[in-house]
Order: structure tokens, then C-alpha cells, then sequence
């Protein structure tokens, strides 16, 4: 007998494939010819490929495998990677994908869920960080063997970028003023901050032993979660790097180590011997400062803004400021400070401007 053989997907009731071979009897040889044979087999193959192409629209649901995702994979992401994640879950994944099954997750259900946040006035940005959630999510139930839609971000139609606010940064003349008038231990605080570019979660868990005065370094290896006040890694491997120690700030930073209890390896920490919370240091000094100083309001990133903005316009090089900001990206260092013009730009605007100006003239 001429038999065909094939293997076919077969979803199973937790929502998993389970490949399964068939085997299917065509007809005797001696009346059937093998081309013959493969006619008769042909609408088996086809019925085959016809389904997987078409997922089944059954299975596991997206809020019964986020049950599994939080159990599994949250608890070993970062605090601050977990909020996020739980916030865009809560408030826009699962009331409007959640009781879809993971298999009609598609790209067309994924751009209606993209006109939906959209219309909703949420920016380009808190739309494609929804998105990489989702999508993070579903490549995990993939890579557990659950059926799934296809969908890919590069097939996205996203919203149209907002006009763009300028990023609040603040200049060297208002950071000296913050300075002088700063008590302590948040003048040193805001110096590290602002000489180094540092972020504020980094800074507040600088340790002692981090500042290194012989070789003039200070090392950045963790930083503080916003919400637990835990030191745990830095944002991403490029954050963690040696940064340049100026002999000013080193000479800042000896007078405040003379007052420092020594109670913990912690360079700053408040009376009761744990790391300052970011959120009342901005709400209890550096605000009401500002007020004091008339200065314009900014937090904590508008000091590391506004080194970036200072290198750039000193001349240094998108790399050497990638590196001092430790940025893995250079484009966003670029995207972020673009507001920065240099030498070159301004000689060639004015050139042309005084040569229009002549032919106006004459």
C-alpha cells in the first residue's frame, strides 16, 4: 500500500502545540501510480499549511498567562522594570486585550490597541513602552511553547510625535548659586549630581569606598530604587563605569567625609542611617531652594541635563559625552541634548547671513 506520512500542530487544552505525526493510506501500488500518490496526498499537505497559518482561535487567554508571566518572570526583574510593567498591565493591557486569547493577539489587534491609547492623548513614548511590555510578554509565552499571533512592531503604525517640550537644564551659573546656598549633606548631593552627570538613584548610593581619591575615579555600581530605597544594579551595563573625579569636587568631597559618621559604607544617608529618599529631597530641598533662589523649578535630571548640555557646548564630542553619561545609546544622548549648537553650525548660519545681508545692502 502507498501511505503518506505527515506531522501536523495539535493545540492542547493548556493552550500548548503538541506536534503530532499522521499517517494516512493513499491506495495499493499496484493501481496507483506515485505520482498518482502524491495528487491523492496533495489535500492533506495543503489542509496542513492552510493551519498554520491561521492560529486557532482557542487556548489560553493574555490574563491567565499573565498570572504565570508575574509568578515566573516579574519577580526576577528589576523593582523599578516590575512597576512599570504592573502600571501599563493595569491601566491599559489587560481591560483591553486581557480576555483575548494569546492566539488572537495579531498585528491587527495590536494596532487597534495602538489607536486606542492614541486617541486617549497618551505620547508617542508611554505608547511604545506599553507596546515593549506586551511584546516582551508574548515573546516569553512563545518561548514556553503557547500558541500565539504573530504580530511585529516594525509592521506598527505608531501616533505622530507631539510638539516637543524642552528639556528643563540647569546652567552652571544657577547650579553654583544652588551650591552656595545648599546645606549639607545636599550641597555635596547636588555636586555630584551636577558635575557628574550622575542620576540621583546613583548618586544616593554612592559608598564610600566608590570615591577614589588616589587614582581620582568615583566608581558607579548601583543606585537606589525610587520606591524601596534598596541600592540594587545600576540601569544597564553601561551605567556601571568609572567617571572622572575633578580636583573641586575631590576637595568637596574630603570636607564632607570629615563629618561622616562611618556608621555605614553609604556616602550619604539620613539620621536614621538609611539612604535618602530621592522624592522628599526633591520636595523638601531642592524645590523649596529654587523658590528661595528664583530660580526656575527643575528636579534632579535637570542637573544632569544640564552637564550633558555644558560638555557639548565646551566642545566635547558626542562620545566622550556618551561615555561621561554612560549612555549604552549614543542617539539618545544626541536625541535628548540636540538643543546643543555647536561652533561649527553657528560660524556657517552667521557667514550666510552676513553675505545676504551685504547683497541686501548693495
Amino acid at each position: 500500500m502507498r501511505c503518506g506520512i505527515f506531522r501536523e500542530d495539535v493545540l492542547q487544552s493548556n493552550g500548548t502545540f503538541k506536534r503530532v505525526q499522521r499517517r494516512v493510506v493513499l491506495g495499493p501500488v499496484s493501481s496507483l501510480s506515485e505520482r498518482a500518490a502524491w495528487k491523492v496526498f496533495q489535500p492533506y499537505l495543503d489542509r496542513v499549511n492552510a493551519a498554520a497559518k491561521l492560529p486557532p482561535k482557542s487556548g489560553m487567554t493574555l490574563i491567565q498567562f499573565v498570572q504565570e508571566w508575574r509568578s515566573s518572570v516579574a519577580v526576577n526583574l528589576k523593582g523599578s522594570t516590575t512597576r512599570a510593567a504592573e502600571s501599563h498591565l493595569r491601566a491599559h493591557i489587560i481591560p483591553k486585550l486581557g480576555s483575548l486569547p494569546l492566539t488572537e493577539i495579531n498585528t491587527k489587534a495590536v494596532q487597534s490597541f495602538v489607536a486606542y491609547l492614541a486617541t486617549g492623548g497618551r505620547s508617542k513614548k508611554t505608547v511604545e513602552n506599553v507596546l515593549l511590555t506586551l511584546s516582551s510578554i508574548l515573546r516569553t509565552a512563545r518561548s514556553w511553547d503557547y500558541a500565539c499571533g504573530n504580530f511585529s512592531l516594525a509592521d506598527i503604525t505608531m501616533p505622530r510625535e507631539g510638539v516637543k517640550k524642552e528639556q528643563r537644564h540647569f546652567t552652571d551659573e544657577e547650579v553654583g548659586k544652588i551650591l552656595s546656598a545648599a546645606p549639607e549633606p545636599f550641597g555635596t548631593i547636588i555636586a555630584v549630581t551636577a558635575v557628574l552627570g550622575l542620576r540621583i538613584g546613583e548618586v544616593l548610593a554612592l559608598r564610600v569606598s566608590d570615591i577614589d581619591f588616589a587614582r581620582k575615579i568615583v566608581r558607579v555600581r548601583q543606585s537606589v530604587d525610587a520606591a524601596t530605597r534598596i541600592p540594587q544594579a545600576v540601569k544597564s551595563q553601561a551605567s556601571s563605569a568609572d567617571v572622572p573625579m575633578p580636583s573641586q569636587l575631590a576637595a568637596r568631597l574630603r570636607v564632607y567625609l570629615r563629618i561622616h559618621e562611618g556608621k555605614t559604607d553609604l556616602l550619604f544617608v539620613n539620621r536614621r542611617g538609611r539612604p535618602f529618599s530621592a522624592n522628599k529631597l526633591r520636595e523638601k530641598q531642592l524645590h523649596p531652594l529654587l523658590v528661595k533662589l528664583g530660580i526656575p523649578r527643575g528636579g534632579f535630571h535637570a542637573a544632569r541635563h544640564g552637564a550633558t548640555s555644558a560638555l557639548l557646548a565646551d566642545g566635547a564630542t558626542p562620545a566622550v559625552v556618551q561615555k561621561q553619561l554612560r549612555h549604552s545609546d549614543p542617539r539618545i544622548t544626541l536625541g535628548i541634548y540636540g538643543h546643543v549648537i555647536g561652533n561649527q553650525q553657528r560660524d556657517a548660519v552667521e557667514n550666510r547671513s552676513a553675505r545676504i545681508e551685504q547683497f541686501a545692502v548693495n
